[in-house]
């Protein structure tokens, strides 16, 4: 740009105005240049070697039909790891995100607060149950997730009575301490008015109005403790913070910038969290030894999330399975 050089989208320099006409200067000039594309509203680059460039990304929420997905975008002031790691926990949405309303206090995730988890590897990643004892129906409350490696997390919102729907997050780093998240939501039935989306977004911290303008910064964020009220925690919130995404962001990012996880304790509600972790070291050490790791040929592409109430005695896999197939 300061002399006047172009170049395409390959890093080729195509003209260089500066030098003489007969100049073969800008043949020997080349810029380093990512392949991209553009998908489900996204623009995806691939950063590796070009001889081991995968297929773009093909999950079932990139390609649902027109007004079905939304998607919302949000910076993080954490490592992704982070905020994965928080997605695919399940045990901390009874305490998190517990709201004291009568309606809240139904929810099957307040009235069952230590789930079983049971985890089953793929070859994109895992899905995984958590299983929660009703006591008062003697029923099982099963919520499926997925987890597509390196970082999808895809859950379940199908007992919504707005309406059957999935969502989930895309963490992607942007240095070791930042992080942009990817926030989707899919209607497996029905269009989604983009109305009814954008309220959504704004009852879990995200709308249009939740941004700091022009920026994907939210206006809850450290400097102001994420707008904690002490009233709404003592009459309406487990947590004095309004929003699930901004409960979400309060406590991870306070976690500091990378947190040091030898200082942890995991117990059995943290099964998805080591799993997790052990896909991803195989996946580094893979990458050091030239092979490719889980998921970089496009699995994971059809599958879905799902939530049923079901008896005790049912294999909740065998049970829910036929859910957990992609219709799109």
């Amino acid at each position: 740009m300061y002399h006047g050089w172009k170049f395409d989208t390959a890093g080729t320099c195509v003209d260089m105005p500066n030098e003489p006409p007969e100049s073969n200067f800008k043949h020997k000039i080349h810029l380093t240049a990512y392949p991209t594309a553009e998908k489900a509203g996204i623009v995806w680059a691939y950063m590796g070697p070009a001889e081991k460039q995968p297929p773009v990304p093909d999950l079932e929420w990139m390609r649902a039909p027109e007004g079905y997905c939304w998607v919302s975008k949000t910076f993080q002031d954490s490592n992704y790891l982070q905020g994965l790691e928080g997605g695919l926990d399940t045990s901390h949405s009874s305490f998190l995100h517990r709201r004291l309303s009568k309606e809240g206090l139904a929810n099957p995730r307040a009235r069952s607060t230590h789930p079983r988890l049971e985890v089953l590897t793929t070859d994109y990643g895992y899905t995984y149950g958590s299983i929660r004892y009703l006591k008062d129906d003697d029923k099982n409350y099963v919520r499926v997730y997925q987890y597509v490696m390196p970082f999808y997390q895809i859950r379940a919102g199908d007992m919504n009575p707005k309406g059957r729907s999935y969502q989930g997050h895309v963490w992607v780093p942007i240095d070791d301490e930042t992080t942009m998240v990817y926030n989707y939501q899919c209607n497996k039935d029905a269009p989604l008015p983009y109305e009814r989306w954008q309220q959504q977004e704004h009852s879990s911290g995200r709308g249009v109005e939740d941004y700091v303008p022009g920026t994907f910064k939210l206006k809850a964020n450290r400097g102001n403790d994420w707008f904690l009220d002490r009233e709404v925690e003592k009459n309406e919130l487990f947590v004095g913070i309004r929003g699930v995404n901004t409960q979400d962001m309060a406590l991870q990012e306070t976690m500091g910038a990378i947190f040091d996880r030898t200082r942890e304790h995991l117990g059995t509600a943290d099964t998805a969290v080591i799993f997790a972790r052990r896909l991803l070291r195989q996946a580094v050490k893979d990458v050091q030894e030239g092979r490719d790791p889980l998921g970089s040929h496009g699995e994971g592409s059809d599958v879905r999330p799902a939530e049923m109430i079901l008896p005790t005695d049912a294999a909740w896999y065998e049970a829910i399975k036929h859910e957990l197939v992609a219709r799109f």
